[in-house]
């Protein structure tokens, strides 16, 4: 991630179908760290560079009888090679796997071993460390190492949501596993252990998007998350949110690529599809978020918006903001935060109305009241329409409609 133009000059070489290429990518004088479990043909080999022969393969051979171990821990015995060979603190790695595996005692001590197997070949078989080599600095300050969709789905948390329509794609699907993540640790009744939140896995994206829509027609402030091809499908519901003028947060991380294209490479591909999606004259509200804070201020704030616009809000990250880690300014929060529901009205505000309109543009605003079902036992919107409708839900094909202002 830190090195953006050049030739690199250390490779580690794990992949043997690009193992050609990975040899001509380094710089002369560089060092390639390899698989010498197998010979490397001799048409491969170049004279300006070093090469760093680790019979890995074996070595996982001899420590491992489960086949999946010898595959899973081989990266890890390459770390700390590169511990070795770098001057990486030790214990620094030793603390991150215990970081990693928090909870999972049994996995700490094989991946620590396997680190230091890595670290005592190498410390044996080459001549460590290199001349480059890695340099502890203090450079940070109180800024943090993070991804945007970890940001974007404790922002949710902060933003108030309580349900989520979802179904996994690439590269959203984090969005939502922190989002429970944080609501399992943060959304439990202490006094009865229930959850105060509520986790759909729907068949398909249509039926996600959906979910979130009834949340949000029902007053609960719901959210689904997707990319590219999920976008497409969900289309038509965007629309009939944003006609029926439901509240709904949509968070688009992007892929590259038409259809199902390159789901792990990034791309901002969806902007024209998002900002008019639907059919006909929709006009929907983006949030362009560019550091992983904004990530999180961002995805709190849509949830306000959504209420108070009563129409779709889509987040629009991408997959690189999304998934790499950054490094980015603190995440805060005011306590004193008052979350903006818009212009719902309730029982006693429905038995004072004379009259009562969903679609009646009292204020001049463009935005009209509502009230969420059951409020009141006959007064109320009970249900929407997706259809053209007049200022009291009713079907009409008129293109200019009479205004009535609705008093309490």
């Amino acid at each position: 991630m830190g090195r953006r133009d050049g030739a690199p000059e250390l490779v580690v070489a794990m992949n043997a179908q690009s193992i050609e290429e990975d040899i001509q990518s380094v710089q002369p004088g560089g060092f390639l760290l390899y698989d010498s479990s197998r010979t490397l043909p001799q048409r491969l080999m170049r004279k300006e560079i070093n090469f760093l022969g680790m019979p890995i393969s074996d070595i996982c051979r001899t420590e491992y009888s489960d086949p999946r171990q010898r595959q899973l821990f081989k990266n890890v015995i390459y770390v700390g090679a590169l511990a070795a060979l770098l001057d990486i603190d030790f214990q620094v790695l030793k603390d991150l796997v215990s970081d990693q595996f928090k909870g999972k005692d049994k996995l700490i001590r094989p991946n620590i071993y396997a680190l230091e197997l890595g670290f005592e070949f190498a410390n044996k078989q080459f001549s460590c460390p290199l001349p480059i080599c890695v340099e502890r600095r203090d450079l940070i300050g109180d800024r943090i190492l993070v991804d945007g969709n970890t940001a974007s789905g404790l922002g949710a948390v902060y933003g108030g949501a309580t349900v989520v329509g979802w179904y996994p794609i690439t590269p959203s699907t984090s969005v939502i596993e922190k989002f429970a993540s944080y609501c399992h640790r943060l959304r439990i009744d202490p006094a009865n252990g229930q959850k105060n939140y509520a986790i759909v896995q729907a068949e398909d994206e249509l039926s996600a998007i959906g979910i979130a829509m009834g949340g949000g027609w029902n007053g609960a402030r719901a959210f689904t998350a997707t990319s590219g091809p999920g976008i497409s499908l969900m289309t038509e519901f965007l629309g009939l949110a944003y006609f029926a003028e439901i509240p709904l947060v949509l968070m688009n991380v992007q892929r590259a690529g038409p259809s199902t294209g390159m789901p792990t490479r990034t791309q901002q591909s969806d902007m024209l599809t998002c900002a008019y999606a639907s059919h006909g004259d929709s006009k929907q509200v983006l949030l362009i978020p560019s550091t992983p804070k904004e990530c999180f201020d961002f995805s709190a704030k849509a949830f306000d918006l959504a209420d108070r616009l009563q129409t779709p809000i889509i987040v629009m990250t991408d997959l690189d903001m999304g998934m790499n880690i950054h490094l980015s300014d603190p995440f805060g929060w005011d306590d004193k935060h008052e979350y903006d529901l818009g212009k719902v009205l309730d029982a006693d505000d429905l038995e004072k109305a004379s009259d009562f309109g969903r679609y009646l543009d009292v204020d001049g605003d463009g935005v009209c009241y509502r009230t969420l079902p059951g409020t009141h036992p006959n007064k109320g919107a009970f249900f929407t329409r997706g259809t053209s409708h007049n200022e009291y839900a009713a079907y009409t094909e008129k293109g200019r409609i009479t205004s009535k202002i609705w008093s309490a």
